[in-house]
């Protein structure tokens, strides 16, 4: 396998539009994703509530839109999807994305919606690690994405089922729906099929990682926000979540998923065998994160990890799947988010830059004008 290039820059709230340019011209979008077909921009709601760190942030969402109408890509749709635990057309307002959809006309479709796109039954060709075992020989996945490029926008964080989550991890929304929590206790081999799966649906695949503000802790949700000012890009899907993770302070391959997709041949994840381009001192920064500890993750391993899995049948279907949704809503929504992280996006809107910047797009809609 070639060398795989992952970009990584510095950058601050007066420059980052067209920061994210300059990025995906130096991580080689241009050459992964055919200008011909449509490019999907899958962005990524981890709550529905802007809570920094966890979610696509507008100038990640503005400056890819940019990105790929300077270099000829006049097919572009955002494709989004809900989970038992976030509201997608909330997550979309309040994160300010439907002024930047409006502005730039952007298609913009839901996985869910049966006008939108259908599921269709779709027989990997790759030997699969765990999925087979759960859909049968066939794994639904939405008809849409097939024959597209596929443009992925996580954010830098950590995630307690996953230790950190970014490009591999954004499309485990997107291309599954029905049965997605039964995979949960196999989610690092999921996401490897689903890397897989990608490869062979679609023609081009690129990440651009917003690490303007990255996730301390117990994510994908109740973090730390922590200034970083960087951007990551890059075509290798395995290669820029393992220079994320080496950045935030893991060792990739002691990270299940990346070190089976690296092992599978779908992506390099070792950091030596990595190509970085850009700002070189900031990819070479041990930020230090850890996942810490959270009633949620606990919840998870009791239903997930533990030796108590062997009543995840009875767990995770109705209707105590409808209690366990609803526990998720409770703690999240009812509890964390106005005792706390309410509090603390609150705090980022008056002291960050970055946070003043979002209050800019609440005032205007869009920077570029």
């Amino acid at each position: 396998m070639s060398k795989a290039k992952v970009a990584v820059i510095r950058t601050k709230p007066s420059t980052v539009l067209d920061d994210v340019v300059r990025l995906f011209e130096l991580a080689g979008g241009p050459a992964a994703l055919d200008k011909k077909l449509t490019t999907i921009i899958k962005d990524n709601i981890s709550w529905h509530y802007p809570f920094p760190s966890a979610n696509t942030t507008p100038w990640q969402l503005e400056g890819t839109i940019l990105a790929l109408k300077k270099f000829g890509y006049d097919k572009i749709s955002c494709v989004q999807n809900k989970t038992e635990v976030t509201n997608a057309l909330k997550g979309e307002d309040l994160n300010l994305y439907r002024p930047i959809f409006k502005a730039y006309d952007l298609e913009v479709l839901f996985n869910f919606r049966d006008e939108d796109m259908k599921w269709i039954d779709y027989k990997p060709k790759a030997k699969m690690l765990v999925l087979d075992k759960i859909y049968g020989e066939c794994v639904p996945i939405p008809d849409y994405f097939a024959g597209k490029n596929i443009l992925h926008l996580p954010t830098t964080k950590c995630h307690i089922y996953t230790t950190t989550t970014g490009a591999m991890k954004n499309a485990f929304g997107g291309l599954l729906s029905h049965k997605r929590h039964q995979t949960h206790t196999y989610i690092h081999e999921t996401l490897v099929d689903l890397l897989a799966i990608q490869k062979e649906i679609h023609p081009g695949l690129f990440c651009i990682m917003d690490g303007t503000t990255a996730g301390n802790g117990p994510g994908p949700r109740i973090m730390v926000p922590v200034k970083k000012d960087v951007l990551l890009a890059g075509a290798d899907q395995v290669a820029i979540d393992a220079v994320a993770s080496k950045m935030m302070g893991f060792d990739p391959m002691s990270i299940k998923y990346i070190r089976l997709a690296h092992e599978a041949g779908l992506g390099i994840g070792r950091p030596e065998e990595i190509e970085i381009v850009g700002d070189l001192d900031a990819a070479a920064e041990n930020w230090g994160f850890e996942v810490g500890v959270s009633f949620h993750k606990f919840a998870g391993w009791v239903t997930w990890f533990g030796p108590t899995r062997i009543l995840q049948k009875l767990l995770t279907r109705p209707p105590i799947l409808y209690l366990g949704n609803f526990y998720s809503f409770l703690y999240h929504d009812v509890i964390h988010w106005p005792l706390k992280e309410s509090k603390l996006t609150k705090k980022w809107l008056v002291e960050s830059e970055w946070g003043r910047l979002f209050k800019d797009y609440q005032a205007n809609g869009i920077l570029k004008k």
